[in-house]
């Protein structure tokens, strides 16, 4: 057919097709792979390697050359196998009086009354039914107000268009997120969506091709994107077979579609790799996982052989009555937002003090990075699947005892102070109206302070005049609170003056002098 439309007065079948008016899209019967059975589905029109992005029939399979579709006067569509069995059909509670079925140039495939002047009143779309692949313009998430849940479910195999047991879609409790599933078990996960993309994927690296939105209200909870350029060819696909939700992008010049970000992307984007309160960095080679600030694992010797599953636990207990306190961990996969809760006219300071006075909050941040931060997410309970990242991301602020936050710090500011950036630990006030000179002469010195061997500290009266005299200050050495290894490693005696870890845990070792 060279219409993109059918009427009640018309059908397709075998061999014929819908085209959309861009030619973009087709509508018509196939075989995938290797099958011999016949699914009604949509593929890109102007490819030539046929890729499907919608079956309807995934799940009942036409075993010869019958199938038939067409539209009844009720609006109602039917695809029929040897003119009388329906194998397929949809269920629409709307009517209208000269209905017709149009393919459009989205890849969407809508019912919609011939008579209405506006083209977007649809009355059914295969856009609210997805099977494994997302087109722009399509929404992954739920309608509030019907209860209904679009989601991607993946193909069981290249033969076999019928649902698998990869999915993907909108996690409802808690804060909303995106997650993939495998079966009943949380596969991978977006993290929360922070203002301009999801923490744990950003989107920055697409924004020349896409628009992202993500969408939360009273309605619906929703993730949709847009193509900047309708020139782009582009889909995101569930591979059952890499066990991946996967972007492709087709190249004019190759002739291909070129993968161009997938979920997961690394080893640390798999579901809860590092237990309760770890935290996972592909770059923290070889042992990945690492126990947050303040935690340690619960079982060392199985953490040692990179056994993650237990988990860690607070180094020191928490004493939220008498006071805790909250460390920063920067550029972060915001943690599994089953147990968080969400304001959105709250700022950061009052986000703390809420999360101080609630012994059971264990972490917070802003819930909106934009514009300079707004809004409130805490989490209750232990913290799941953290991931570090080396740019964008969230910061995380995680209670641990107030003894801790000492210790944090001057693991000192040292770190800062071996890196050439002594003055990240000013405040943006002194740094814009004090003297320079001055700051750093007092961090040169405040480390001289705490150098590990006591005979090397400085003593008052010399300390007073380093202050007042701009003589040459001697080289501050490795301060005495940071052990060589790490906290759980039984042996603590080497000369390994290896730095701490990639969230900077530390134990504090605090002498009188």
């Amino acid at each position: 057919m060279a219409s993109d439309t059918i009427s009640p007065s018309e059908s397709l079948t075998g061999g014929m097709t819908l085209v959309s008016n861009g030619g973009t899209f087709a509508l018509g019967f196939f075989s995938p792979g290797t099958s011999e059975n016949h699914y009604l589905g949509i593929w890109y029109n102007n490819i030539p390697m046929q890729t499907v992005v919608w079956v309807a029939n995934r799940m009942n399979p036409i075993n010869d050359s019958t199938g038939l579709l067409k539209i009844e006067t009720s609006g109602r569509i039917v695809l029929q196998v040897q003119n009388t069995t329906a194998v397929w059909s949809t269920n629409t509670t709307a009517s209208a009086r000269t209905p017709v079925l149009q393919l459009l140039d989205s890849g969407n495939l809508v019912v919609r009354n011939g008579e209405d002047s506006n083209p977007e009143n649809y009355l059914w779309q295969s856009f609210d039914y997805p099977t494994d692949t997302m087109l722009p313009g399509m929404k992954i998430g739920v309608d509030l107000r019907t209860g209904m849940d679009r989601r991607l479910t993946a193909w069981k195999n290249w033969d076999d268009p019928s649902p698998g047991d990869l999915v993907y879609g909108v996690e409802l409790e808690g804060s909303p997120e995106m997650v993939l599933w495998k079966g009943l078990q949380k596969y991978s996960r977006s993290g929360l969506w922070i203002g301009n993309g999801f923490s744990g994927a950003p989107n920055s690296g697409l924004s020349w091709i896409f628009d992202y939105k993500f969408v939360w209200n009273e309605n619906e909870v929703y993730y949709i994107c847009f193509l900047k350029n309708n020139s782009v060819m582009s889909r995101v696909v569930l591979n059952q077979t890499d066990s991946a939700r996967e972007r492709y992008t087709w190249n004019p010049e190759t002739q291909t579609w070129q993968q161009t970000i997938a979920m997961p992307t690394d080893y640390c984007d798999r579901y809860e790799r590092c237990g309760l309160n770890g935290i996972c960095d592909n770059n923290n080679l070889p042992s990945y996982c690492q126990c947050l600030t303040g935690f340690m694992p619960e079982w060392p010797e199985r953490w040692n052989s990179s056994d993650y599953s237990g988990g860690c636990i607070h180094s020191k207990p928490l004493d939220c009555q008498n006071g805790d306190a909250f460390i920063r961990i920067r550029n972060v996969k915001t943690p599994d937002t089953t147990n968080s809760w969400v304001s959105t006219s709250m700022n950061l300071k009052k986000c703390r003090d809420e999360c101080l006075t609630n012994c059971s909050c264990m972490a917070y941040t802003n819930f909106d990075v934009t514009r300079g931060g707004s809004g409130c997410v805490m989490w209750f309970g232990d913290l799941i699947d953290v991931k570090q990242l080396q740019t964008e991301g969230q910061d995380l602020y995680i209670r641990v005892p107030a003894s801790e936050t000492e210790v944090k710090k001057k693991s000192k500011a040292w770190r800062l102070w071996k890196e050439d950036k002594p003055l990240v630990l000013a405040g943006d006030f002194l740094v814009e109206s004090g003297d320079l000179s001055e700051l750093l002469r007092c961090i040169h010195i405040g480390l001289l302070c705490v150098q590990q061997h006591p005979e090397e500290r400085p003593s008052m009266s010399t300390v007073v005049v380093m202050l007042v005299s701009r003589n040459e200050l001697p080289t501050p050495k490795q301060p005495g609170f940071l052990f060589y290894k790490k906290p759980f490693e039984a042996d603590c005696s080497s000369g390994n003056d290896g730095p701490s870890s990639r969230n900077e845990i530390s134990l504090s070792v605090l002498e009188a002098r």
